[in-house]
């Protein structure tokens, strides 16, 4: 399977912040669409960086309740690992794991093209393994 399979599925529409919004704004966005990140974009295409719920906390605890009015490029992860759409989902579920990242995004000719989270490549390798079994039920229930 591979990565374009996975954004057919659930659609290429990704949450993105200016690197100038301040933290409560994405705290906002995150919020009001139900995500745990949103790609840092100055222009919806171009990526500068990614910031999570995570990167929140952690900054949080440090700085205390003054972050949320700092810009969200002051805490963003500026060196984005990235994916292609012909990628094979294995491939990126390893990567995820090793490097400990919940969502990637997608670039397809330079511009970003979706965003993929752990949730999303879990999902598709229940749904191979789903599609697996009933091959080899039906398989066996053909079998004379």
């Amino acid at each position: 399977m591979r990565i374009r399979d996975i954004l057919r599925r659930k659609g290429n529409a990704v949450a993105t912040v200016g690197p100038d919004a301040t933290v409560r704004e994405l705290l906002a966005l995150l919020a009001e669409h139900n995500i745990g990140a949103a790609v840092v974009s100055p222009d919806g295409a171009t990526i500068a960086g990614i910031v999570s719920e995570r990167d929140v906390v952690r900054r949080m605890h440090e700085h205390g309740a003054r972050l949320l009015d700092r810009p969200v490029s002051e805490i963003m992860t500026a060196d984005v690992h990235t994916c292609a759409p012909a990628d094979e989902v294995n491939e990126l579920r390893q990567t995820m794991t090793e490097g400990r990242f919940r969502h990637i995004p997608v670039v397809d000719d330079g511009r970003l093209a979706g965003l993929v989270s752990i949730g999303d490549v879990v999902k598709s390798a229940i749904d191979e393994l789903e599609s697996e079994r009933e091959h080899l039920v039906d398989y066996i229930q053909r079998a004379p």
